[in-house]
C-alpha cells in the first residue's frame, strides 16, 4: 500500500486533503480531512473473533492493522513511522457508525459501548492523516514518537 502525503492511501476512496465521507461532504466540503488512514490494533480482532464475530484483516475497513501498539492510548499528535518511510499523525478516534455492522452484525455493539461513568467508549481504532509518503506493507515495523507537551486525548473525528 501507498501512503501519499496530505492525501492518505493511495486509490482509497477516503483519500484527499479536505474531507471525503459524504455527510462531511454535505456538512462542510472544504473542511481538512483528519480521516485520511484508518488503523485498528490485531488484538481488536482477535476479541472480536473470540465474541463469535470473525473479521479478517481489512475487514473493518482499517488501512493499517498494527500489533503490539496500544493505538487507543495514543494522545492526538502521536506520529507513527511506518516501515521504511511513510509517516501519519494520529487525529482521533473512529466514530463507527450503524454501517459497520454490514462487515458482521454485532460489530457496533462490540466496538462502542459505556464506560462505568456513562461515558461513549470507542474502540473502533484510530484515524491519522500522512505526513510524509512511503510504502507499508504486512510485517513492516511501527515506531511510535509521542507529541512533546501535555497528552491530549483522543476525541472522534
Amino acid at each position: 500500500m501507498h501512503l501519499v502525503e496530505g492525501l492518505g492511501v493511495a486509490g482509497d476512496a477516503h483519500a484527499g486533503a479536505t474531507v471525503q465521507h459524504r455527510s462531511r461532504v454535505a456538512a462542510d466540503p472544504t473542511r481538512p480531512n483528519l480521516r485520511q488512514v484508518h488503523l485498528i490494533g490485531a488484538e481488536l480482532l482477535a476479541e472480536l473473533a473470540g465474541l463469535g464475530l470473525a473479521v479478517g484483516p481489512g475487514g473493518l475497513d482499517e488501512n493499517v492493522l498494527t500489533t503490539g501498539v496500544d493505538l487507543l492510548a495514543l494522545p492526538r499528535g502521536t506520529v507513527l513511522r511506518l516501515g521504511d518511510d511513510a509517516a501519519v499523525e494520529v487525529t482521533g478516534l473512529r466514530n463507527p457508525c450503524a454501517q459497520i455492522d454490514r462487515f458482521r452484525p454485532g460489530v457496533l455493539r462490540a466496538v462502542v459501548g459505556r464506560d462505568a461513568g456513562g461515558a461513549v467508549v470507542r474502540r473502533a481504532g484510530v484515524m491519522a492523516v500522512v505526513l510524509r509518503s512511503g510504502e507499508v506493507r504486512a510485517g513492516d515495523a511501527v515506531r511510535v514518537e509521542l507529541p512533546a507537551g501535555p497528552p491530549a486525548p483522543l476525541l472522534p473525528v
